[in-house]
């Protein structure tokens, strides 16, 4: 059995709410076992003998559109994956002083072009990093305050769907689960 966590985009946004109690019975109910929420995120860490995590995503999202109404974007790591994820964080030796840094995961690596766009972005407080899969974002002050998303040049690369973490909350998500 390969330990995953399923990291699920919008789950607990606006009209979207469900108890995390609930979101792990999906789970359970679709075979998965040792299944646990990390907060009220959208983070699943479940044990399953499938090998294709292409293929496990898409089951996973029919299967929520079925129980839920609404679609959920779902992204899958292997535990392995998500401590790799943190260890390689390439803002380590540079951490805002005030802000954060929160990693975006993707189905697929930005094709170059949009990866070149993006890194082009950059600003005095948002840098990004890529890094397979996973984008890094360096945020100095608050997420709130963040405009660099909604700017012609970062709208106009039409990135695709993402979901986004903060490592900090990765790094405890790892500890509780994946250790």
């Amino acid at each position: 059995m390969t330990r995953c966590v399923a990291f699920l985009r919008g789950i607990n946004l606006g009209k979207r709410r469900l108890p995390m109690t609930e979101l792990k019975r999906h789970f359970e109910a679709m075979g998965f076992a040792d299944v646990a929420t990390f907060v009220a995120s959208g983070n699943v860490v479940f044990a399953t003998g499938a090998r294709d995590l292409a293929k496990l995503e898409t089951r996973i999202e029919a299967h929520l559109v079925k129980v839920l109404g609404y679609s959920v974007d779902t992204f899958l790591r292997r535990d392995g994956e998500v401590t790799a994820v943190i260890a390689a964080n390439p803002f380590a030796d540079d951490p805002p002083e005030k802000g954060g840094i929160y990693v975006s995961m993707l189905k697929q690596p930005l094709p170059a072009a949009q990866a070149k766009g993006l890194l082009a972005c950059a600003t005095p407080t948002d840098r990004f990093a890529l890094l397979g899969r996973e984008l890094y974002w360096r945020r100095e002050g608050g997420v709130a305050d963040a405009d660099v998303w909604n700017s012609p040049a970062v709208r106009a690369l039409k990135l695709p769907t993402m979901t986004m973490r903060n490592l900090t909350s990765l790094r405890k998500l790892a500890a509780k689960h994946l250790v």
